[in-house]
């Protein structure tokens, strides 16, 4: 089985967490910004790249690390099968520069054309954010620890 380096950006204001969904694919569900580091790149300069190409947002900020996850995918569209081995980062901004966007990926890591994303703010607080069958394949794992650490109960 293959193997594959992951690097996800869980970006917060205050207690909303920037997602996105994939109109042309809905069934997908939501996702935060991240995706394959290239060969030799570290995770936080892969965390940074991907949250760029995916979101279009160029921010000079802190990435913390949130959680590390393993997943394998079998035969998931668009995704690359294998073992994915997924490094989260935190990250946090003071105020929220548009509240919704469209973006396109236009380099999957799976090949195909460019996906178009709608990127958006979710309240973590919020009834979709506490449901894990609300976003794609294991994106809601670290959500418990995402609200402790926004909420200021874990640094």
């Amino acid at each position: 089985m293959r193997t594959y380096h992951k690097a996800y950006v869980y970006l917060t204001c205050g207690s909303r967490l920037l997602v996105f969904s994939q109109p042309d694919q809905p069934e997908v569900g939501l996702q935060v910004p991240g995706g394959t580091l290239d060969p030799g790149e570290s995770h936080l300069i892969g965390a940074k790249r991907e949250f760029q190409e995916e979101t279009g947002l160029d921010l000079d900020i802190a990435f913390h690390h949130l959680a590390d996850q393993e997943h394998v995918y079998h035969q998931a569209p668009g995704m690359l099968p294998g073992l994915h081995k997924r490094r989260h980062f935190h990250a946090v901004i003071d105020r929220i520069p548009v509240e919704e966007w469209e973006h396109y990926e236009m380099t999957p890591s799976a090949g195909g054309p460019p996906i178009r994303f709608r990127l958006f703010w979710l309240d973590l607080n919020s009834e979709d954010a506490h449901n894990p069958d609300s976003f794609f394949e294991g994106f809601a794992a670290p959500l418990d620890e995402l609200r402790a650490r926004v909420e200021g109960t874990r640094p």
